[in-house]
């Protein structure tokens, strides 16, 4: 380069600079926008009107079940799909077996806010979303736990005789779900939410259902095999955030990921009494992952 063009250059490179200023400032969005979340109100109150979809074409289920851990230790923060979702072993369920059966309360309520937490992922088009109606007539993917999970299984095995069971995944028998956000004793609820009566979606119209069935989002990757830490993988890292002493916690014990994610919006569960091969259930439509993958990226 000559000296001339250098000059030129050098005349030009406040806009240059200017630009990657403003890349570098730009922050980095955390959100998945393909999934959709109920928007609340200042008192924690939503609503809206979903239904959910039937399974994607090469897919045996209209819906996946993952675990994950979120929780913080003196290291930094611990964020991973728990392995046993795939059947195999997880150094922090482990760790959270010989905390609860050492009999200690106190070691019960560090194994709590260590807890898995439980996933559901489902397709859904939005029927009716008064707080944002540009995303009616749209698909998304939906997370939501056990508590809706439950409503989904009671359609389908109804308890009573004089009811008909119903697939709420079906296109043409299926149900819209009207999903109610309420705040109880501090933390989101939605036992009101319930199924409407059987109805068509799109008014039964199959060219239109298969265009709509054609948009939907592939599921596997929720249970890919690579989206998964190795045990030794798994435990490098909860050593590295919790130190040798799996009693170690922060000043704030119940610093997780239920409980951060409440000040959210999130609701935190209520602890179950097991651990390991058996879960204890979050609550409902937690987007926390992608705030705490932030968190942990700071």
């Amino acid at each position: 380069m000559s000296f001339a063009e250098f000059k030129k250059r050098s005349q030009s490179s406040i806009d240059e600079l200017t630009k990657k200023i403003e890349e570098t400032n730009k922050k980095e969005s955390y959100t998945d926008d393909r999934f959709w979340r109920p928007e609340l109100d200042k008192s924690s109150n939503g609503y809206a009107v979903i239904r959910f979809l039937p399974a994607s074409e090469g897919e045996d289920l209209p819906w996946a079940k993952y675990y994950s851990h979120g929780f913080q230790g003196k290291g930094g923060w611990f964020i991973e799909n728990c392995p046993t979702t795939l059947g195999q072993k997880c150094p922090v369920c482990e760790a959270n077996s010989e905390l609860w059966n050492s009999g200690i309360e106190k070691d019960k309520d560090i194994a709590r806010n260590r807890k898995r937490r439980l996933h559901y992922v489902s397709n859904i088009m939005i029927v009716s979303d008064p707080a944002n109606p540009q995303n009616e007539g749209k698909v998304f993917l939906y997370k939501f736990g056990k508590k809706i999970f439950d409503k989904i299984n009671d359609a389908i095995n109804p308890e009573f005789e004089d009811e008909d069971a119903v697939n709420p995944f079906d296109f043409w028998g299926g149900a819209n779900f009207k999903l109610k956000v309420r705040k109880v004793a501090g933390f989101i609820n939605y036992d009101k939410s319930e199924f409407e009566s059987t109805s068509a979606l799109l008014d039964g119209n199959d060219a239109n259902l298969e265009v709509l069935w054609k948009t939907q989002y592939a599921l596997t990757e929720f249970t890919d095999p690579k989206n998964f830490k190795s045990y030794t993988e798994l435990k490098t890292k909860r050593d590295a955030v919790l130190g040798a002493d799996i009693r170690q916690t922060t000043q704030d014990d119940t610093s997780t990921a239920e409980t951060v994610s409440e000040s959210e919006d999130d609701g935190a569960a209520k602890a179950e009494e097991a651990f390991g091969t058996t879960t204890v259930e979050s609550s409902e439509d937690t987007d926390a992952l992608s705030y705490f993958e932030k968190l942990a990226k700071e």
